[in-house]
């Protein structure tokens, strides 16, 4: 049946979509909120110089700066209302879901269903509130202390820096939500997917640009063009990477009628982790070189001498980028997916994998396979995410994509194009029972 729906869904034309009324309103919704946050990346904070900005901003952009300004579609850079982006909110969804493993209230709130995570929801939201509190103050503090960015430094500048960066990142969280109930695909994936997809054509106009001047030779470019659709094509390939495990119900009897025995699959995904590991690894490793971009003392300390061991490009750099993913991958991977909690449901409904007993066992099972397939899980992630590395330090490449964003714009394309798909069979579906109705109807 599923594989019957996506070839349905792989034979949908743009014609089907002129015809979905529903699916245009959405469509045009999500391109309209969209837009709305692309116009906020442009509207400065009051009272900063942009020029001082812009040269204090290239001093510290090899930093953690430089990772989340890539997400944010260059409203750091510019110092935008949006300059927090839904970071916080994304970081505070995180945190909530790292204390739901580890907090009995929290795992309840989890277990009650709707209700329960209405409540969770909540809760994210007013940690979310912290965040954006807490970063927006440094960030006022350190426009504050970084020469002359402030045109007019003390307690007001700080008040309104923090009211307005909060601000926006609560509108940006709202913004997200309603782009889940009323348009297409994941709200908050689809705003940092925004911001990191309008950076593309600079990107690529600069890269032209250094080939044209023989910075870089034209079959270099060629090789790097022919790279990025293999990667495309192998992250696609490896989101896709499923082990199904097989379960089989035995045969039930309801009231007076026996129900047959059903088989179904339990689906582990080869990268349960997503993008997680990637953003930690790298926002870990970059915190030094962001302290050093702040520090008076440049030249000398601790911090000097991490910065450079800790260059892009460096064994060591590499070395602890690639523990750091596959020690996430494993990590993450133990909190967002739980074998015993799945063995228990499976118990619960009769179900049972063929020859491994219920309940323990079974848990056992599911934690040994789902162990290794994580091996495989991050392996991809550190290939990955490892190449745009080596491109920028060997070949001296401008490569915008590194592994984290590629990721997010490969699986965020994924996802919403699922959806599109999705709305495209209900469609579907409604047309054909319509039809049915009417020719009932005439029968009679």
């Amino acid at each position: 049946m599923a594989s019957a729906a996506e070839q349905l869904a792989a034979n949908i034309n743009f014609g089907a979509i002129a015809r979905a009324e529903e699916l245009k309103k959405r469509i045009w919704f999500t391109l309209g909120a969209l837009v709305v946050y692309r116009l906020g990346t442009y509207i400065p904070l009051p009272g900063i110089d942009p020029e001082a900005l812009r040269q204090s901003f290239q001093n510290a952009s090899g930093g953690v700066l430089g990772l989340f300004n890539m997400f944010s579609g260059g409203a750091i850079e510019r110092m935008a209302i949006f300059a927090l982006n839904i970071m916080p909110y994304i970081s505070a969804s995180i945190i909530i879901q790292l204390l739901t493993s580890v907090m009995p209230a929290l795992e309840a709130l989890k277990k009650e269903g709707e209700s329960g995570r209405k409540v969770l929801n909540q809760y994210t939201r007013y940690l979310t509130v912290l965040l954006a509190v807490f970063q927006s103050w440094g960030i006022a503090v350190g426009l504050q202390s970084s020469g002359n960015i402030v045109q007019d430094p003390g307690l007001f500048f700080m008040i309104s820096t923090v009211i307005t960066l909060t601000g926006g990142t609560m509108f940006l969280m709202w913004l997200g939500e309603q782009i889940t109930s009323r348009g297409i695909g994941n709200g908050a994936s689809l705003i940092i997917f925004a911001g990191i997809v309008a950076n593309i054509p600079s990107a690529i106009a600069g890269t032209l640009e250094l080939g044209r001047q023989g910075a870089i030779s034209t079959a270099l470019i060629l090789a790097v063009i022919v790279m990025a659709i293999g990667v495309v094509y192998f992250i696609v390939f490896m989101e896709r990477a499923q082990r199904r495990l097989l379960i089989n119900y035995p045969k039930r009897q309801v009231g007076n009628r026996m129900y047959e025995g059903q088989t179904s699959f339990l689906p582990l995904k080869l990268n349960t982790s997503g993008v997680i590991p990637p953003i930690f690894a790298s926002s870990l490793l970059l915190l030094p070189a962001t302290a050093a971009s702040f520090s008076t003392n440049q030249g000398t300390g601790i911090l000097s001498v991490l910065t450079t061991y800790l260059g892009h490009g460096r064994p060591l750099y590499m070395l602890l980028y690639a523990a750091l993913i596959a020690f996430f991958a494993f990590f993450y991977t133990a909190i967002v997916f739980n074998p015993q909690e799945t063995a228990d449901n499976l118990k619960k409904h009769g179900g049972f994998i063929p020859g491994i007993r219920p309940g323990e066992r079974t848990a056992d099972f599911i934690d040994y396979v789902l162990t290794r397939i994580t091996v495989i899980g991050a392996a991809y992630l550190t290939l990955i995410c490892l190449i745009p590395e080596l491109l920028v330090s060997y070949a001296a490449l401008p490569f915008y994509f590194g592994g984290t964003s590629l990721l997010i714009v490969v699986s965020v394309t994924m996802d919403t194009v699922a959806q599109v798909h999705g709305h495209l069979l209900a469609h579907q579906y409604e047309g054909l029972v319509k039809k049915a109705k009417l020719r009932g109807a005439r029968r009679r």
